[in-house]
C-alpha cells in the first residue's frame, strides 16, 4: 500500500462486473464501468473521484487480469498514480475481493476504515454521500459494518431491501446518523415492494459497505472462513507485475459468494445509514433512462437520434443515425456491430439476450468490434476468407509487443501520428502516407514515438488471421 495517514479513508472500488444488461454496449470485453455513461468521464473514473482529496488514501481497485491495463490507464487520466490495482486470477463475487482487499490494507493498517464501492454505480448528489460517509465512519470505527440505505422513490423489485432499526448513538455526522440493521429482504415482488415503500421503514441496498479491515477479517473468520483461508493464500503467494498486485492460483478455491450472503445477513454488526444521494446501479437500460435527461415527451437520447412522436423512450447510438417513430416506452441501443430494441418494462430481460448469444457463439456477445489493448485499440474494418482489414491506433509514447505470425504478411500505411518500425534489423520512420510491408515471419515492432496518437491501416493477407498466431519475443506489459 502507498502511505497514508491514521486517519484517511482507504477506498475500495470493485471492478469485476461485466454488465451485461447493458449490452450491446457493455460487455466482457468493455463492461460498462469503463464508459461514459452517465456523466462526461467514464463510471470508474466518476466513483474513484467521489474518494479523491485528503480525507482518503489512494484507492485499492479489484479487477480481473484482462482489464487491468484499462483501470491503469482510467486511474491515470485522473491523476491517480498511487492507485493500487488488485488482479482476480478468476472472478469469485464480492466477498472473496472485499476479503483480498482488507488483508493487503490491514497488513499494514488494520483499522483503517475501508469504503467499499461498486465501480459501476451512479451518484448524482456526490455531498450527500460524503455526509452519510461521515457517519458511516464513526459506526465503523465503532466495530460495524455499515451500508448505504437509500430511500427508495418506488417500489422497485430489482434491489433487496434494509429494515432500518434502532438508532446508534454517537454516530451521528455529516448531518446523518447510522441504525442498527433489522433485517435484510431480498428482492421482492411487485406487491410486496408497495408494501416495503408505504412502510417507510425499508431502504434499498445500495450495495456499498464502510468498516475498518480488522473487523472484516474478523467476521470473515467467523462466518466466511473458507473464503478467507483461500484469500489468504492468494495475497500470501501474490506477485508484483508491472505495478499490479497479481494474486495467487489459491484465489480460485474461494467459495463464490456475495459479502451479503457471507457476512451482512449472519453478523451482529450491521449498520446503516440512510441518504438519498440520487443513487442507481445503472443495472439496466430502464435505469439508464432514468438518470438521463429527457425531452418533452419523457425521450432519453444519447447521440445521434432523431425522433418522431415517440414517448418515454431510451435511444442511444454509438454512431450511425437512429431514427425511431411512433414508439413508446422503448429501449433502441445502436453499435457499430449490434442493435438492441426492447420495450423498457423488459429490460431486465437483455440477460436472457447475451446469455442465448453465448449460447450460440455469438462473439457480440463478448466482444466489441474495438478491442482495447495496453498500447491503445484496434478495430476491424474488413474480412474476407484470405485477407483483414484493421485500424490501429497506439498511444503517444507507447509500442507493441517484439512479433512475429507464421501465417500472415502484413501491411501498414500510416494516416496520422509518426511511426518507427522495426523490421528484422532495419528500423524505419514512417509519417503520415507512408507504408511498409512486413512478410511472413518477419519480426517486428511498432512504436508511436510522437506526442499525439498514431492511427494506421493495416492490411493482413495469408492462410489464417486469428490473433492467437503471434510469437513475442520482447513486451513493455509483460506478455512475451
Amino acid at each position: 500500500m502507498s502511505a497514508a495517514s491514521a486517519d484517511q479513508i482507504v477506498p475500495v472500488i470493485l471492478s469485476g462486473g461485466t454488465g451485461t444488461r447493458l449490452w450491446p454496449l457493455s460487455r466482457e470485453g468493455y463492461p460498462k464501468q469503463f464508459w461514459p455513461l452517465a456523466a462526461g468521464r467514464t463510471m470508474l473514473q466518476e466513483t474513484a473521484g467521489r474518494a479523491q482529496g485528503p480525507r482518503f488514501a489512494p484507492p485499492v481497485v479489484v479487477c480481473s487480469e484482462p482489464h487491468r491495463f484499462l483501470v491503469a490507464e482510467q486511474m491515470r487520466e485522473i491523476g491517480l498514480d498511487g492507485a493500487q490495482v488488485v488482479l482476480e486470477p478468476v472472478a469469485r463475487n464480492s466477498a472473496a475481493a472485499i476479503a483480498a482487499a482488507a488483508l493487503l490494507v490491514g497488513e499494514h493498517r488494520p483499522d483503517a476504515v475501508l469504503w467499499i464501492l461498486a465501480a459501476d454505480h451512479a451518484i448524482t448528489d456526490v455531498p450527500a454521500l460524503q455526509g452519510a460517509l461521515e457517519a458511516a465512519a464513526a459506526a465503523a470505527r465503532n466495530g460495524k459494518i455499515v451500508t448505504f440505505g437509500i430511500r427508495p422513490t418506488r417500489p422497485e423489485t430489482g434491489y433487496g431491501y434494509i429494515e432500518a432499526g434502532a438508532s446508534l448513538p454517537g454516530t451521528e455526522a455529516g448531518g446523518h446518523a447510522a441504525q442498527q440493521v433489522a433485517r435484510f429482504l431480498e428482492k421482492p415482488d411487485e406487491a410486496k415492494a408497495k408494501d416495503l415503500v408505504a412502510g417507510g421503514r425499508h431502504l434499498w441496498n445500495s450495495g456499498m459497505f464502510v468498516a475498518t479491515a480488522r473487523t472484516l477479517l474478523t467476521e470473515f473468520e467467523a462466518f466466511a472462513p473458507g473464503v478467507l483461508a483461500a484469500v489468504r493464500e492468494a495475497v500470501t503467494g501474490a506477485e508484483r507485475d508491472l505495478g499490479f498486485v497479481r494474486l495467487g492460483p489459491g484465489f480460485a478455491a474461494a467459495p463464490s459468494i456475495s459479502v451479503d450472503y457471507a457476512i451482512m445477513e449472519r453478523t451482529t454488526h450491521a449498520a446503516v445509514v440512510p441518504c438519498d444521494p440520487g443513487w442507481s446501479d445503472v443495472g439496466s437500460w430502464d435505469s439508464m433512462w432514468d438518470i438521463t435527461p429527457k425531452d418533452a415527451a419523457g425521450n432519453a437520447t444519447v447521440g445521434p437520434v432523431a425522433l418522431v412522436d415517440a414517448r418515454n423512450c431510451f435511444v442511444r447510438s454509438e454512431g450511425i443515425l437512429a431514427g425511431v417513430v411512433g414508439l413508446e416506452d422503448v429501449v433502441l441501443v445502436v453499435t457499430d456491430d449490434a442493435v438492441l430494441a426492447c420495450r423498457r418494462d423488459r429490460a431486465q430481460d437483455v440477460k436472457k439476450l447475451v446469455e442465448a448469444l453465448k449460447a450460440g457463439k455469438r462473439k457480440e456477445a463478448t466482444e466489441h468490434r474495438k478491442v482495447y489493448r495496453p498500447w491503445g485499440s484496434y478495430e476491424g474494418i474488413a474480412l474476407g476468407s484470405r485477407f483483414q482489414v484493421k485500424r490501429i491506433m497506439v498511444r503517444p509514447g507507447a509500442k507493441l509487443s517484439l512479433q512475429k505470425h507464421f501465417h500472415r504478411a502484413e501491411h501498414w500505411v500510416v494516416v496520422d501520428g509518426t511511426a518507427i518500425v522495426e523490421k528484422d534489423a532495419e528500423r524505419i520512420l514512417l509519417r503520415e502516407n507512408e507504408s511498409v510491408y512486413l512478410p511472413l515471419g518477419c519480426v517486428h515492432r511498432l512504436e508511436n514515438p510522437g506526442m499525439i496518437p498514431l492511427t494506421l491501416i493495416e492490411v493482413q493477407v495469408g492462410s489464417y488471421l486469428g490473433e492467437d498466431d503471434i510469437v513475442r519475443f520482447e513486451d513493455t506489459y509483460g506478455r512475451a
